[in-house]
């Protein structure tokens, strides 16, 4: 096991419950390789142990559960690789996560997120992928990739497609934050927990009587939890600005929303933060969102983290992804040269270049 992953196991009156916790805090969790990989041994280890009975997956401190992927990372490994070729490491690096976010959807035992604090990208499919997932008062959800010219993945383009109308799509154009209600109205979570109950929470799963079925075990601790604790729960941002939401992607074309966009005048200073968030975002990235959710409307999971490997590899083949994280991370100069200025540049077949394998044969996520 990783250092920067930790894993042990509370034990119980009738069965024990694991810990894994991610232990990067220097990066507030950001999941790299090694972390990765870590996770899924300690997967295994839960799987193949029937006194496990579930899993409370959680960040070091208080600050994050997971800030994402190691975007820096992935920019070494673009910026060593010869144009029109495959970076291996950062191919390898969505690879293994899709595999890893693709197995927690699909995990037989009941895995419980504990999503406080700051929760991004990379943090956010793990999260979300969990059955029980748990937000606090401290939780601060975002998925950005709008401003690295990425494109929200982690199986984003299943999520968005769950979502209340257009909410998907908005928080793809702009990365906007979310707190813990707005998780809950997105479907991103679904219990609200006071952090001050965890060990609480944690101590009464250890007294549980497991019955055959463990989903319903754990849901029954949880909710006791979430009843003592909704009435401190925030306002959400996003019901309060549903409607003017709905008015700005209102329009059929990407074009029009685009526009809307651009010129509205904010009502709420919440809608003033997810304008800014759009307007220092990649052109290409509001035509991958808008692209993504329309393909992935009916597909299987399976099918979606495919897709994603797919555009997620071009990504980090053709430019702007690098030149995003150089701007925002290393540079830091705030100022990204992106390839297209505007979506009005942006011709079909630019799109359509993202959705075609970049490898022949073999899909490396087929036998997932």
């Amino acid at each position: 096991m990783s250092d920067l992953v930790l894993f042990d196991t509370i034990n119980g009156q009738h069965g024990d419950i694991a810990q894994i916790t991610l232990n990067n805090p220097k990066s507030l969790n950001a999941l790299n390789i090694e972390m990765i990989d870590a996770i899924q041994n300690a997967l295994d280890i839960c799987e193949n142990d029937n006194n496990i009975k579930a899993i409370f997956l959680q960040g070091t401190g208080d600050k994050a559960f997971c800030a994402g992927g190691d975007v820096v990372g992935l920019y070494h490994s673009m910026k060593e690789t010869a144009n029109d070729a495959i970076p291996e490491k950062a191919s390898q690096f969505f690879t293994k996560e899709y595999k890893l976010d693709f197995r927690l959807h699909n995990y037989p035992k009941p895995i419980i997120s504990w999503g406080n604090g700051i929760v991004m990208g990379g943090g956010i499919g793990l999260a979300a992928a969990c059955s029980h997932r748990i937000v606090t008062e401290n939780s601060m959800y975002a998925m950005p990739e709008v401003t690295i010219g990425l494109y929200p993945d982690v199986g984003a383009s299943w999520f968005f497609n769950r979502m209340p109308n257009n909410i998907g799509m908005f928080l793809g154009l702009t990365g906007s934050r979310l707190n813990a209600s707005d998780t809950l109205f997105t479907k991103l979570a679904d219990y609200f927990v006071l952090n001050e109950f965890k060990d609480e929470l944690l101590d009464d799963l250890t007294k549980v009587q497991w019955t055959n079925d463990a989903t319903l075990d754990v849901d029954d601790v949880i909710q006791s939890h979430h009843a003592f604790s909704h009435d401190q729960s925030p306002l959400s941002q996003v019901r309060e600005n549903y409607d003017e939401i709905q008015n700005l992607l209102a329009p059929a074309s990407l074009k029009s929303m685009v526009k809307n966009m651009i010129e509205t005048e904010p009502k709420t200073k919440w809608m003033g933060f997810a304008q800014k968030g759009f307007l220092k975002g990649c052109p290409m990235t509001y035509a991958l969102v808008d692209e993504q959710i329309k393909r992935a409307k009916h597909m299987s999971l399976k099918q979606v983290f495919e897709m994603e490997l797919i555009m997620s590899t071009r990504c980090a083949m053709n430019g702007d992804l690098q030149e995003g994280i150089r701007a925002l991370l290393i540079d830091k100069d705030g100022n990204p040269g992106w390839q297209h200025k505007s979506v009005d540049k942006i011709a079909s077949e630019h799109i359509e270049e993202y959705f075609k394998a970049p490898w022949n044969g073999h899909h490396p996520l087929q036998d997932m």
